[in-house]
Parts: C-alpha cells; structure tokens; sequence
C-alpha cells in the first residue's frame, strides 16, 4: 500500500494515487476496523491513509453502518471524526442519578431538616415517573437540603483537545415534583470549571416554587452548554430545596434521573 510513514509523515518515496473506485473500495474496507485502530495504527501508514482517516467520508460511512445518522447530525456536525466519537461516548455522567444506592458519588453541600431521604415511587401523594425505568427518587426536608457531583470530563474520556477546539455541547437535564400536600422550593446550579476549578460558565435557575394542593406532576428542567471556550475540565451538578410548610419529615422536592451528556 505504499511506502510507511515516519511519526505520521511520509517518506520521500511517493504513494501511488488510487483511483476514486479505489479510493471507495479502500474507505469500505477502513470502515470495517475500529475506530480506536484507524486512529491510532490505520493514520500513520502513509499520507493517504492519513487524509482519509481525517477526512469526511469515512467517519459519514461509520457513522451510516452504526445508525449514528441522521439528517439533524448530518446537518450540524462539522467533524465527523468527532461526531463519531462522541455519539459512541454519549451517556449519562451524573452517577446515582435516581436513588437507587444509599447517595454515594453525591457530597451534601447541606443537609437541612431532616436531611435528605430515598423513598420508591410515586410515594405519598406523589405521581408515577413519565420513565418505567426510573423506580426512585430523592426528597428533602424542611430547611434546604442540597447535594452535588463534580464530574471529571478527562477521567470520563474527553480529552483536552476536544473539549478546548470542538466545545461539545454539555446538556444538562433534572427531573423534580411536589406532593400534592404540600408546597416546596426547587433549584439547580450547574457550573463549568477549569483545571483550577475556577467558574468558566455557569446556569442557575431560578428558584421555583411549587404551590401547595399542587398536581404532583414531574418536571424536567434542561439546560445546554455551547461555545463555552478553552479550558474546561469538570462539571460541578448542583441541585435541591425544601418544603415551604416546614413540616418535619420529608415534605419538600423530589428529585430524580439527573443527567450531564457530552453530544456532538
């Protein structure tokens, strides 16, 4: 197939051009070898495999035989390499998002009241989750209960590179109710931060106040993270409240299936 490169450049000895039939034959048979492999060992054989491993047309293939298409993503992702990428990464980073361990991963910043409890779904006076996947969730008490993750992005496989040149979307999503029985305060505060944990972007809601004699009903709260600019290495995920009748117990929000997604 030609003449090896050196450290990723060719040697004087050209490569001999390929015809586009040819070139469409060798892109197929690329396509059928992990992506980890082309990147790493496929790129560095000669200039041409360098230049369609960087290029479009493979990645499209890739992504066409693994479903990752679609006319949005074909629409919108200018790097297709990365698109790859990501699309194959793409999962949930919030740890424990819906209670079903006893709070590991979550560290309490407060714990007021009577601190925060797991009860199942749909719990007293509570609704049934829009998710049969998600069968608990976390409630606070009445003085404000708050908890959060700091997730590392490079610990999670996004490199640095890729979070300073392409700035991923960062999208983040919580789900949150009342009992019907009784009013509560909900918010969530999600920062972006650097190496030195200092505040690159950051979302705070509003703190939302849900009537008492309420429906019960969940409701998801999102957010996006974009053209945030270089440096970013963490995402701190931040989120509570309380109730507003302060009854002991466990009367105030209820919070579950909180997620943080890195997407194309």
């Amino acid at each position: 197939w030609g003449t090896p490169c050196l450290k990723g450049h060719c040697v004087t000895t050209p490569f001999p051009l390929l015809s586009q039939k040819a070139l469409s034959i060798l892109i197929r048979i690329l396509a059928s070898i992990p992506a980890v492999d082309l990147v790493l060992a496929c790129r560095l054989v000669c200039c041409q495999w360098k230049n369609l491993v960087d290029g479009a047309a493979l990645w499209i293939l890739k992504c066409q035989q693994e479903g990752l298409t679609g006319a949005e993503s074909q629409e919108n992702a200018e790097n297709w390499q990365n698109f790859y990428f990501l699309s194959k990464k793409r999962k949930n980073l919030i740890k424990n998002p819906c209670g079903e361990g006893e709070r590991p991963h979550w560290g309490e910043v407060e714990n007021g009241g009577d601190g925060w409890k797991i009860e199942e779904l749909p719990g007293d006076f509570g609704k049934e989750f829009p998710s049969e996947e998600v069968h608990k969730y976390f409630v606070t008490s009445y003085e404000w209960c708050r908890k959060a993750q700091v997730i590392d992005l490079r610990a999670e496989g996004y490199w640095e590179e890729l979070m300073d040149t392409t700035q991923p979307k960062v999208v983040v999503k919580d789900w949150y109710a009342g009992r019907s029985d009784a009013g509560c305060l909900y918010e969530l505060c999600v920062k972006l931060l650097s190496e030195n944990e200092d505040v690159l972007a950051e979302y705070k809601s509003e703190t939302i106040a849900i009537p008492q004699d309420n429906d019960a009903n969940w409701t998801e709260i999102s957010h996006t993270f974009s053209n945030y600019g270089p440096g970013v290495r963490f995402v701190r995920f931040e989120h509570g409240g309380q109730d507003t009748l302060f009854w002991k117990g466990w009367y105030g929000v209820r919070v579950t299936n909180s997620s943080v997604t890195v997407e194309p």
